[in-house]
């Protein structure tokens, strides 16, 4: 069946082709990405969604490229879906901001005053005593969802500019609340759009 009868095949060949071909490279290295994401979560239930989505996409795509080997646009079209895809992937996962990440705090300076802004803004932490090659500081701890790293960070900057701060992913946490609004930014999570089980 010829879905592109009546056009100029002209057009066919060197525009709507090769305009396939780069969107359909968007859509599955954007999910290619994100399955990664999924993976590095141990999430058992979307990745595999996503790898058969992006693999089915992915067929699509190369299945014109064969057909139209003469077609240098349809290469260009190939090259540059990837590198946009891989740059829209990562867009999308900054957006979604999926997991929880923790958040190591390191102060030279009394940290009593941002202990108190943290917990009253209802993130959770732990505070320890520790010596560093200067002498005594403050070491706090905290495991916070990734979309309220940046509320934790302009906490931080506002009531100890100093303080040294690192961030890491964590693949996994028990089931405690570990933010302000939890409920609520779960009903917002990626994984809402889905009624699946979490993967174990």
């Amino acid at each position: 069946m010829n879905y592109f009868e009546g056009i100029d095949p002209g057009i066919v060949e060197w525009v709507i082709i090769p305009a396939l071909i780069f969107l359909a490279r968007i859509c599955d290295v954007t999910l290619g990405t994100l399955r990664i994401v999924f993976i590095s979560k141990g999430d058992k239930v979307i990745a595999p969604l996503l790898g058969f989505l992006e693999v089915l996409i992915w067929l699509i795509a190369i299945t014109q490229v064969m057909e139209n080997l003469s077609n240098v646009a349809s290469y260009l079209a190939w090259a540059g879906g990837f590198a946009t895809g891989n740059f829209l992937g990562l867009r999308v996962e900054q957006k979604l901001a999926l997991g929880q990440a923790v958040v190591r705090v390191i102060t030279v300076e009394p940290a009593d005053k941002l202990i108190e802004q943290l917990k009253g803004h209802g993130y959770r932490l732990t505070s320890v005593d520790a010596r560093g090659t200067r002498g005594k500081v403050n070491l706090l701890f905290m495991i916070v969802k990734r979309k309220k790293l940046n509320d934790v960070i302009d906490i931080i900057r506002n009531y100890n500019p100093q303080a040294f701060y690192s961030i890491e992913d964590v693949r996994s946490v028990s089931e405690t609340e570990t933010s302000p609004n939890t409920i609520e930014d779960e009903n917002k999570s990626f994984r809402k759009l889905f009624p699946l089980r979490k993967g174990k």
